[in-house]
């Protein structure tokens, strides 16, 4: 890719639908080159179509889509998938059963001369650490070797962007945290740009330089994961990423309360005195055990246990729950009477309606 590409990837607005289900809906998005980007939200939501959209597999009804530079879906212009410098990787790997791994790898690579072929296969194959089982064929292989198989090919023609659609989801669990790990490796050594679709909240924290977050076909948010986790733009993007917990709360004069005290000081909001909601995490709840209390206040109503932590769920005298995480030693029997706070530190969300808000209304935005 040529170095003077700003952008390895770019979606202008891009919009389809399949009768009155708006799949995709003026998605906009831009990808550095380099850049790792995991899309996620609940099936339907049109992650997967904004993927095979990106791969010329869909074609979209209105908006335009580059890559590395060149407009490969717009106005009176559509590339086809082999035209569009795009590598695949897909869940159920993919693979030619009756062809070796190196045959595999080298199917993209028609163009080659038969040297220079030879050549890319064996570099790839040592990219992916494989370089010892070319001959095998699929069947031969564990499920984590045909992954790493299926990310070869897609490397081998040194795509602009490689597209994988939840890759890991058909490996169990163990196997899945060692193949993700070997295949970000292997991407982000080479400085490949991705595009990543996955149903797995952890998944899209972890790989992701940025997470785009999507719901009925519109993008919901994309940014850091630590933005995204922390900094929720929505209550569907507070409560789809991660465990969340709601509660009325007041401001005035730059203090957040609600039911459980003071939540924090809130810089910007002086003079405000208006109505929201906080966005709690269960990391974000502190317990403690109300010494002589018997009755008539917060109150243990369920524990998890989780491993390292516990996971306790606290009502609340209004009837609302809470719910807060605790280390594995701390375990507050169902009925314990507890004194329920948020954790010194902590710069929680607010929200106004579904939106998170960062300033009260009227106030001007911030520089």
């Amino acid at each position: 890719m040529s170095a003077s590409v700003e952008h390895a990837l770019v979606l202008d607005q891009v919009s389809r639908s399949y009768g009155d289900v708006g799949a995709a809906r003026g998605l906009d998005l831009r990808v550095a080159p380099g850049e790792l980007v995991t899309l996620i939200g609940p099936s339907g939501c049109g992650k997967s179509t904004a993927l095979r959209l990106v791969a010329g597999l869909e074609r979209p009804d209105s908006g335009r889509i580059v890559i590395a530079g060149e407009t490969v879906a717009g106005p009176g212009r559509f590339r086809q998938p082999e035209q569009r410098r795009v590598g695949l990787v897909f869940q159920d790997h993919a693979l030619f059963p009756h062809l070796s791994v190196e045959r595999n790898v080298a199917f993209g690579l028609t163009d080659l001369p038969r040297n220079e072929r030879a050549a890319r296969v064996a570099e790839v194959l040592g990219l992916v650490r494989l370089a010892d089982k070319a001959k095998r064929y699929p069947h031969e292989l564990s499920g984590g070797e045909q992954q790493r198989v299926a990310l070869a090919r897609a490397l081998a023609p040194r795509p602009a962007v490689v597209l994988l659609d939840e890759p890991f989801s058909s490996l169990d669990e163990n196997l899945r945290a060692q193949v993700r790990a070997e295949l970000v490796g292997v991407l982000r050594s080479t400085g490949t740009t991705a595009l990543f679709v996955t149903h797995d909240q952890t998944e899209a924290l972890s790989i992701g330089d940025r997470v785009v977050v999507m719901q009925a076909g519109r993008i919901e948010q994309a940014d850091t994961p630590q933005r995204v986790f922390e900094s929720p733009a929505s209550r569907f993007v507070a409560s789809f990423m991660g465990d969340a917990d709601f509660l009325p709360a007041h401001v005035h004069n730059a203090l957040l309360t609600c039911e459980v005290g003071v939540v924090s000081t809130v810089p910007g909001w002086a003079h405000s005195d208006v109505d929201v909601e906080v966005v709690l995490r269960p990391h974000e709840v502190a317990l403690a055990p109300a010494v002589g209390r018997s009755g008539g206040g917060p109150e243990v109503v369920a524990v998890e246990y989780h491993g390292a932590f516990v996971l306790h769920t606290v009502r609340l005298p209004s009837g609302r729950t809470l719910r807060s995480w605790q280390q594995h030693a701390v375990r507050y029997p169902v009925g314990t009477p507890v004194d329920a706070s948020v954790v010194a530190g902590v710069t929680p969300t607010l929200l106004v309606g579904d939106r998170a808000v960062v300033a009260p209304a009227g106030a001007p935005p911030l520089s």
